[in-house]
């Protein structure tokens, strides 16, 4: 299962419905764009530090782009971005998921909802 940025965050304020989903995968993965949006706020170099031990202690594969999901992601912007919004993060995390043919475990629904073959594993971080 691949986690989108929002359900890593969820984590890292402490959220356990988050903690808990991430603990039952046994290869979680994220794309590199969302390490990438992870870093970028992060907010010292602490915080930094605190990212890279979660990865390792939770085993994350961390998936490159390579010219397929870039393709595919450049195909969803083409298709999604006027219509609904999506942007460039999202088109790039929605292509990986789509070209690995994992699940994207996400919160952010209305982000994706619209991209065909997509499996989107719905995240809930409060008690509905």
């Amino acid at each position: 299962m691949i986690f989108d940025t929002d359900v890593l965050i969820w984590f890292f304020r402490g959220n356990r419905r988050a903690a808990d989903l991430i603990a039952t995968q046994n290869s979680p993965e994220m794309s590199i764009v969302s390490l990438m949006e992870l870093f970028q706020g992060a907010r010292d170099r602490a915080e930094l530090r605190i990212i890279r031990r979660f990865l390792q202690e939770h085993g994350f594969h961390v998936i490159p782009l390579n010219e397929p999901i870039s393709h595919v992601a450049a195909t969803l912007m083409e298709e999604h971005a006027l219509s609904g919004g999506l942007q460039v993060a999202d088109a790039l995390i929605a292509a990986t998921a789509r070209e690995t043919g994992s699940p994207l475990a996400t919160a952010n629904v209305r982000h994706f909802r619209s991209i065909a073959g997509l499996d989107l594993k719905v995240f809930h971080p409060t008690a509905r």
